[in-house]
């Protein structure tokens, strides 16, 4: 590594954090990805409150009201609850989003009790992360990204004591080389790192099914270019967000055999 890259990666704060990466977390995350730690789980879906958790991808611009044209936003949560749900009329299936833009995992923290707790879900799915990265390179206070596997440990244990049979589905948080992300694209790669194998040692734990958004946009930049599927290496496009929402009824529909949709093209 040069010094020039040297400097930068320390002024945002990221080597330390990098340096925190056990083999114990790397262990566990060739684990997480071989399935060894996968149960199946299969439930009948009846009554089941699904709650999508995190930042602006999640909340997708969604309404504050209980006007229910606008209430789950226009993004993948969207697009996972008008599959899902008019597929199961008969099993009365409530869906949720609480996204809020801008948010890193301490946000989440000081407003689980209301927009997760009290909302009691039966399956609660949590994508948060690239906030975390954003701030800790534009501050170059590192203390966030050293306590986020701890304050994402802290939240799921308070909602296995609610409800221990609740399904965690932890999605990873993902970029592409475009506008400003390209401009820092190793600093943003360090943060995305990092997170991701904090978050595959805390699904470990919770027995968590993992959705890989990252593969899935890697992998689609094989087919067009990445200004297609995310605008600014961020948040992502309509077509995009329909890939995130193919990849979590792949993954969910393994462990909850009636989240499932028939694609020709996966």
């Amino acid at each position: 590594m040069n010094n020039t890259r040297r400097d930068f990666l320390k002024k945002a704060g990221l080597i330390g954090v990098l340096a925190i990466v056990s083999p114990n977390k790397i262990l566990n995350a060739a684990r997480l990805k071989s399935g060894a730690s996968m149960r199946v789980n299969e439930k009948s879906g009846d009554g089941f409150v699904f709650l999508f958790q995190g930042d602006s991808i999640t909340d997708g611009n969604r309404g504050r009201s209980s006007d229910p044209n606008h209430i789950m936003g226009h993004g993948y949560a969207f697009s996972i609850a008008s599959r899902v749900g008019a597929d199961h009329p008969e099993k009365h299936l409530t869906f949720y989003n609480r996204g809020i833009s801008g948010n890193k995992v301490s946000d989440l923290a000081a407003r689980w009790q209301t927009d997760c707790l009290d909302l009691k879900p039966d399956v609660l799915s949590i994508l948060v992360g690239i906030n975390d990265i954003d701030y800790t390179i534009n501050s170059g206070d590192k203390l966030l990204m050293l306590r986020f596997e701890e304050t994402f440990q802290s939240l799921l244990a308070k909602v296995k004591e609610v409800n221990p049979n609740v399904l965690i589905v932890l999605c990873l948080p993902f970029i592409l080389p475009v506008g400003r992300v390209a401009d820092r694209l190793g600093l943003y790669e360090l943060g995305i790192a990092q997170l991701h194998a904090d978050i595959q040692n805390v699904a470990l734990e919770y027995n968590a099914l993992v959705v890989d958004f990252q593969q899935v946009m890697t992998n689609a930049c094989k087919r067009a270019p990445a200004d297609y599927w995310m605008w600014d290496g961020i948040h992502p496009t309509v077509a995009g967000h329909e890939l995130l929402a193919r990849e979590w009824i792949k993954v969910v529909g393994k462990r909850l055999t009636f989240v499932k949709y028939n694609l020709q093209k996966t």
